[in-house]
């Protein structure tokens, strides 16, 4: 499908660490965003939720308290994140 755009558009997907959209956390965000000249940009960020995954969570994406302990914590990317967005 060929997309008519005025104003870049992003599509996000997340991973977190359960089902609980209030308690649970993410653990990873990946951003597409697409431009009016079809141009994309992928980006992919790791986030320390500062609490433990779930089993559950785990089966589902595969990224561990280990793969993510060292990240940056939420709040630390969340301007980065704004700035993507605009």
């Amino acid at each position: 499908m060929k997309l008519k755009l005025s104003k870049p558009i992003v599509f996000f997907d997340i991973e977190a660490t359960g089902l609980d959209v209030v308690n649970d956390r993410i653990v990873e965000i990946s951003l597409l965003k697409v431009h009016p000249n079809g141009k994309e940009e992928k980006q992919t960020f790791r986030v320390n939720p500062e609490k433990e995954i779930s089993a559950e969570a785990f089966g589902i994406h595969n990224i561990s308290n280990e793969d993510v302990n060292d990240s940056p914590k939420f709040v630390d990317i969340a301007k980065d994140l704004l700035t993507y967005f605009q």
